[in-house]
């Protein structure tokens, strides 16, 4: 469904593949003439929307209702133009949930950090993301002052 998202639809970027549990999700970003910059390469703000949501989605799936989840931050390397195809990766293991799990059901809360690739069809870095993911328990209460 998310391919049917209007940011997505009409801006080149595809989910191509993705696990049954949604623990895994695969994007490509066709360079299109409406996705190019000034000098015909991948706009950056293209190549980050590629890779904005899916680690959330992962951890608000696997997590379920009890949890809040957000995205809290990003940062991105432009390492190389994007001049093409470009695809990006985004999974969770069932052993990194339960860490975050774990770690949530503990403090109450907690910022975890994800790293992501944009890489283009030879295998070659075209931008480097680090995300920020807050999750929290519903029932987490912060203390009183």
């Amino acid at each position: 469904m998310i391919n049917w998202y209007p940011p997505y639809l009409f801006s080149g970027i595809k989910v191509i593949d993705y696990a049954d549990d949604f623990s895994s999700f695969r994007t490509r970003l066709k360079l299109t003439w409406y996705n190019r910059n000034l000098i015909g390469t991948a706009f950056g703000g293209s190549l980050y929307s590629m890779c904005d949501p899916f680690f959330m989605f992962i951890i608000l799936i696997q997590l379920g209702e009890e949890y809040i989840v957000w995205d809290k931050s990003a940062t991105i390397e432009f390492v190389k133009p994007g001049k093409g195809t470009v695809y990006a990766e985004f999974k969770l293991s069932p052993d990194q949930i339960s860490e975050i799990k774990d770690a949530v059901d503990r403090d109450g809360k907690g910022v975890f950090e994800f790293p992501c690739e944009v890489k283009d069809k030879a295998g070659n870095l075209i931008a480097k993301l680090q995300k920020g993911v807050y999750v929290r328990r519903k029932d987490f209460a912060k203390p009183k002052a």
